[in-house]
This record gives C-alpha cells, structure tokens and sequence, in this order.
C-alpha cells in the first residue's frame, strides 16, 4: 500500500505532504492509494514505550503479545520493549525469541524483547544476559522490573557485563526491606487511609547507589519510573557528574496524586504509588529540562477480579498504552511545560536511541522506514472502556476527559490504525507477512 499524508504538520510546527510507499518515506509527487487529509493534524515519529508489560507467556488472561501491541497501535506506539516478568520469565534466548516471533506474527507494533537481569527475577544469580544478546531477538535492555535487584553486587556485575556490549540495565528503584507490607505514598494521608506507607527514601536510595555502581564500572544505567523530587535531585546530581544514567516517568505519576487513595479504587494502586501535588510539579519540571529523558507506560494489564478485591489484597498496576499521548498532552504540551518537538523527542526518538532501536532517528527523511504517529490535538473524548484496545481494563482514566485523539498510526509503512479505528488483526498480520516476504 502507498499512502500520502496530505498537509500535516510536523513536530516543529512545518507543514509538509509525506508520501509512504513499499513501507518508506518516499520522494514527494506521485499518486497514492490512500490519501489521508492532516490538516490541522500533528504528525509525529511513530512513539516508542521502553516499558510495556505484555504478560505472554504465561499471564494471558491479562494481556497477550496481540491484544498489547493492539493497545499500542491504539496510542500512536509503533515500538514496545516487553518487560521479563512472564512464566516462564523471559530470563533465556528461548523465551525472548518467542516472544519477539509473535510480535513479527501479529504486526501491530515492533516488539524487543527485555531480557531478566537474574534469573527467575529471584535476584541471586545472573541470567543468560550474553545469549539473550547475541540471539536473534538481539536483547539490549535487561530489567527485574516489578523487583528490585538489591543485591549490590550484583548489580555491579550486570553492569559490568552489560558494558561489553553496549547494553542497558533498567532498574526498578525500589528497597525491599524499606517497603514491606507499603499501599501507597508513605505520609499523613497513608496513616488515616490506614494503608501501609511507601517511603520516597525506598527508591532515592537504590537510585543513588546505582548511578554511583554505573559510574564506577563505567556502564549504562536506567531508572525506572521516577516518581520523586528527591530522585529528580539524585538524577540531575548524577548526571551533572557525567554519569550515563537515563530515566523515564509515567503518564500517571506527571497528571496523578496520592489523594486518589481516598477513594479506595484500586485502580489507583501502582508500584511506585501516586505521590504528592509536589513530586508531581518536580517530574513535569525534570521531563521539561531533560533531567527525566523519557516518558515509558509501565502498561501493566490485570484481569477485573485482581483490580476489584479490596486495595490492599489488589494488584499493582494500570494500563496505559491507549491513553499515554492523551496524559503527556494534558500534563506538559497543554500546560506549556513541552513542545511537540519535546512530544517526539521523549516518547519516539530518546526511546529508540536508550533501547538502540534503529530507524527513528531521521523519522521524515526520503527512505526512512514509515513509523508515523498522526494525532488530532484539538480534539476532546472522554475516556472509556471503548478506548481499550487490549485485554483488560484497568486504566485510571475511565470518565475522564482527555484531549488529543489518535487518528491514524502506521507501521513499517502499512496502517495498524486509519480514521481512529485501529484495523482488524488479520489485515495487520497480513501485511506484517508481507514485509517479511
């Protein structure tokens, strides 16, 4: 399929006719079969989560490799890094190849696998970091994600191994001893809520031990979801010392307060918790002046059952594929914080290049290949279940008003959604075969 999209405008505010043919960028002129009016429409780099949990294999009941990069298609993403936490964990080049095989199947987005930094995500020996890298899903990114790895030694080790390769370890900030038994937001309103608290000192801690283990070995290092003002400090110290430390922060941790707890919902309980008015000024100032280098989803899907139970026997978690763009519009472009060159530095080309994705560096350039995000900014929805695209339900966003609508995302060249309606899965995986023939 060759696609024109007809006077869109570009992240700098530039106004252009983009043509897409046999799934590139291609020389301006000539016809098209699909011709897609972007007037009044932002054009931008295809958006990039380095922090998806997809669940397949072995939690399909929430979430399968399908129904997530369905979800991502939804929001404008053409790229997502699965995180390790599956059964069995993706901890072995056999688990990330097959995973990485049924996102080629599926087509809706690319996916890269992330590969568990220990084994089993128990913490206490090292994974097959070297064979994940070197199989063919050519792993880059390595995480625990949903627990720390604590052990210091540890630590050192994967970044040292890490180092040889020019791969990264993404951390999950978070001291076990320091949360046991921790709901939400460690403060007042946690004692009257009577929910355990969770400590900011949890994961300023780790943060600073890390970004001081990166320097010494001389790795790369990846914080994520920050959600303090105290990690922010700790982050703009490590980085005015030169240390090669990245971060990223939710949509839900930039809009999102501690005060939701009230509520009892548990579709506002996440790891890290909601913060304060305060943490959340600080994070919206960090992703401004790129102290915070991305923002990443933590999509992280869970069936009704484990989101309705009381807050504390509840899951942590929320989806957030479908609504991302919508959040970081409302808490940074609206509020005059971000441009929407900031827009596609943080969510499409900074990703890319922490997670070595190739081909979105020159998004617009004649022969790059097409991953293009085509979002109406001035539309208004109000958030509901028929904005999920994938498997389940817990978004923290259901009845409120958003603005910005997706309406049209391509990927290596071909539609996965078109008039805001994402396309049927087997149009999609057509097309995905036809690229690999």
């Amino acid at each position: 399929m060759s696609v024109l999209v007809r006077g869109a405008t570009l992240p700098d505010g530039t106004r252009t006719d983009l043509r897409i043919e046999d799934g590139r960028v291609a020389e301006p002129g000539g016809s098209a079969d699909r011709v897609i009016d972007a007037d009044g429409l932002r054009l931008l780099p295809g958006l990039v989560d380095l922090h998806t949990h997809l669940r397949e294999p072995g939690f399909e009941q929430s979430e399968t490799v399908l129904t997530g990069t369905r979800a991502a298609a939804a929001g404008g993403f053409t790229a997502v890094f699965a995180m390790a936490n599956t059964s069995p964990v993706a901890d072995t080049a056999g688990v990330v190849e097959q995973v990485q095989a049924l996102g080629d199947q599926h087509g809706y987005a690319t996916v890269r696998p992330i590969g568990a930094v220990t084994v089993g995500l128990a913490g206490e020996q090292l994974s097959e970091i070297g064979a994940m890298a070197s199989s063919r899903a050519r792993v880059t990114v390595f995480s625990d994600d949903g627990k720390c790895v604590h052990d210091a030694l540890l630590m050192r080790r994967a970044l040292e191994y890490v180092s040889t390769f020019d791969g990264v370890i993404a951390q999950h900030a978070q001291e076990p001893r320091l949360t046991e038994g921790a709901q939400m937001n460690d403060g007042p309103l946690a004692a009257r809520l009577g929910l355990g608290g969770w400590p900011a000192v949890a994961e300023e801690s780790i943060i600073a031990r890390d970004v001081l283990l990166a320097e010494h070995v001389g790795a790369r290092l990846h914080i994520c979801h920050v959600s303090t003002a105290g990690s922010v400090e700790v982050l703009r110290w490590a980085k005015s010392r030169g240390i090669d430390v990245t971060a990223e922060v939710t949509p839900h941790h930039l809009l999102l307060t501690e005060q939701l707890a009230e509520s009892y919902d548990a579709r506002y309980k996440v790891n890290p918790p909601l913060r304060r008015d305060e943490d959340v000024l600080a994070l919206r100032e960090a992703l401004a002046d790129g102290t915070i280098d991305i923002v990443a989803t933590d999509h992280a899907p869970h069936p009704v059952e484990a989101k309705e139970a009381p807050w504390d026997e509840a899951a942590f978690g929320m989806v957030g594929l479908e609504s991302a763009l919508s959040v970081v519009q409302a808490a940074m472009v609206d509020t005059g914080l971000l441009d929407w060159s900031g827009v596609a530095r943080t969510m499409s080309l900074e990703p890319a290049r922490i997670g070595r994705l190739t081909g979105y560096d020159e998004p617009f350039a004649v022969g790059a290949r097409a991953n293009l995000t085509l979002v109406d900014p001035s539309a208004t929805r109000t958030f509901g279940t028929e904005h999920l695209a994938g498997r389940s339900v817990n978004s923290p966003y259901l009845g409120r008003t958003l603005p910005g609508r997706i309406v049209a995302t391509i990927h290596d060249g071909y539609p996965t959604v078109l008039d805001g309606e994402v396309l049927p899965a087997d149009q999609v995986a057509l097309a995905a075969g036809v690229r690999r023939g």
